[in-house]
C-alpha cells in the first residue's frame, strides 16, 4: 500500500507527529479469502441468494470513540434486524479523534464492528479524513486499522493494491445465484483525509481543504473495471463507495457549476430526479479528480454513494450514474443541531437484483426516529463493548 496524496509532503508522518432481502446467514458463514497476488480478481464468498436478491447496507459517520454513544449501537442493530443485510460497509469516519491509546482506538472501532460480527454478516469499511485523527495520540493509523479488521472473522477487506494511493482500496465481487461468475461489484476506495498544506509553494486558502482521490488510484479502478471485463466478457454493474464526495456530486443538486437558486434547484430536480435532503455544502477537496469521468468512459457503475456531509440524504441520477449519500449514522457526531439535531441518523440501504436491468433495484434510507429510538440531546455515552479473543489471522501474515 502507498500513501502519496503529494509527493512533497507525507500526509502519515505529518498526522503521527502532530496529532427486503432473504437472510444473511446464506453468505455470513464463510471466512474470507487469503490475500490473493490479484485481490481484485480473487474468489469471493459474497454470492446473490436463490431469488435472485441480495442487499447492503451503508453506515458512515459512526465517528465516535471508545464510549460511544449507545443509540449509534442501537440504531446499527435495528437496521440489521430489520433489513437482513447480505453485506454491510462502513463508508469513513468510523471512528474520531477521542481515543488517547491504540486500545481506545480498538475499542473505537470495535463498537461498530460488532453489530456484524454478532450476526456472522459479511462487512468491509473504507476510512474518512477523521479515522486518524487520534493517531497522534495511540500511534494506531489506518494501516493498523485495516489490520485489525481483516483479524474479524466476518471481515472482506483486502490489503489493497501495492503502490497506490490510500489504504485498502478494493473491490468486492458477488456471485450469482446459481454459479461461480461474478454479475455485480462493490468498490471501495480511500479518499484520504485533507489537503496538504501547500503545493508548488501555494497554500489552499479559499478553496476546500479536505483530500481528494490521486490520477493512480483512478488509473487501478480502470485497469482493474477492465480485467474484470475481459474475465466475465461483459462490463460487471458495480456500485462505488468513498467517503468524500466528489464534485459532482455538489454541481448535481443546482445542475449548474457556477448559479446555485432555488429556480437552479427546481430545475435540477426534474433534470436529475433528485430525491432526499440538503442541509449543509458538499465538501469536496480543492480539485475535481477526475473519477465521475472515468466511470462515464467504463460504463461499469450504477452509482456513487459517500458519508462526510452528515446532515445530506440526497441522491439523483446524475447522467446515468446515481449520486448520493448515506445520511450520518453515529449519534456522537454533529447532526442538524436544536431539536432536530438527530433526525436525520440512519442508514442507506440498497437492493440488488439479477433480473433488473443494471442489477441495481433500489436504495433508500431508514432512519433512527422510525425505530423509536431516544432523539434527545442528552450524552448517552456507554461502556466499551469488549474486544474479542485475539487470534491468528492467516490473511494478515500473508501481507
Amino acid at each position: 500500500m502507498k500513501d502519496s496524496r503529494n509527493s512533497a509532503v507525507d500526509r502519515r508522518s505529518v498526522i503521527k507527529a502532530g496529532g427486503a432481502g432473504a437472510l444473511a446467514m446464506t453468505v455470513g458463514s464463510v471466512v474470507p479469502p487469503v490475500a490473493h497476488a490479484d485481490e481484485a480478481l480473487a474468489a469471493t464468498p459474497l454470492r446473490f441468494n436463490r431469488d435472485g436478491t441480495f442487499k447492503i447496507v451503508q453506515f458512515n459517520d459512526t465517528q465516535d470513540d471508545h464510549r460511544i454513544d449507545r443509540r449509534t449501537i442501537e440504531l446499527m442493530n435495528h437496521v440489521l434486524d430489520d433489513e437482513r443485510p447480505d453485506l454491510v460497509v462502513l463508508v469513513g469516519d468510523n471512528i474520531t479523534g477521542g481515543p488517547k491509546t491504540e486500545l481506545e482506538a480498538r475499542q473505537a472501532l470495535n463498537n461498530v464492528i460488532q453489530p456484524m460480527e454478532q450476526r456472522g454478516i459479511p462487512w468491509a469499511a473504507t476510512f474518512g479524513n477523521h479515522d486518524e485523527d487520534s493517531t497522534g495520540s495511540t500511534g494506531f493509523d489506518e494501516a493498523d486499522m485495516l489490520r485489525f479488521f481483516r483479524t474479524y472473522p466476518n471481515n472482506l477487506n483486502t490489503a489493497g493494491p501495492k503502490d497506490v494511493t490510500g489504504t485498502g482500496n478494493m473491490n468486492l465481487l458477488i456471485n450469482g445465484s446459481h454459479g461461480g461468475k461474478p454479475v455485480f461489484n462493490v468498490w471501495l476506495l480511500d479518499s484520504g483525509r485533507y489537503a496538504p498544506k501547500q503545493i508548488a509553494g501555494q497554500d489552499f486558502a479559499g478553496y476546500p481543504t479536505w483530500d481528494w482521490l490521486r490520477a493512480d488510484q483512478i488509473r487501478w479502478y480502470l485497469e482493474t473495471s477492465e480485467k474484470l471485463e475481459r474475465r466475465s466478457g461483459a462490463p460487471i454493474p458495480s456500485l462505488m463507495f468513498l467517503h468524500i464526495c466528489l464534485w459532482e456530486h455538489r454541481f448535481m443538486w443546482f445542475a449548474s457549476v457556477d448559479s446555485r437558486t432555488d429556480g437552479d434547484h427546481a430545475r435540477a430536480v426534474e433534470k436529475h430526479s433528485i430525491v432526499g435532503e440538503r442541509n449543509e455544502d458538499e465538501c469536496p477537496g480543492p480539485f475535481n479528480s477526475g473519477m465521475f469521468s472515468a466511470i462515464q468512459h467504463r460504463g461499469d457503475v450504477r452509482g456513487v454513494f459517500c458519508g462526510h456531509d452528515h446532515v445530506n440524504t440526497y441522491m439523483g441520477n446524475y447522467y446515468g450514474v446515481l449520486l448520493g449519500y448515506g445520511p450520518g449514522t453515529g449519534f456522537g457526531a454533529y447532526g442538524l443541531g436544536g431539536e432536530e439535531n438527530h433526525r436525520l441518523r440512519g442508514a442507506r440501504v440498497f437492493t440488488l437484483d439479477e433480473s433488473v436491468d443494471g442489477v441495481l433495484a433500489e436504495t433508500h434510507n431508514v432512519f433512527a426516529k422510525d425505530y423509536g429510538i431516544d432523539m434527545s440531546n442528552t450524552d448517552q455515552s456507554m461502556d466499551p463493548l469488549p474486544l474479542p479473543r485475539r487470534r491468528s489471522s492467516a490473511r494478515s501474515a500473508s501481507e
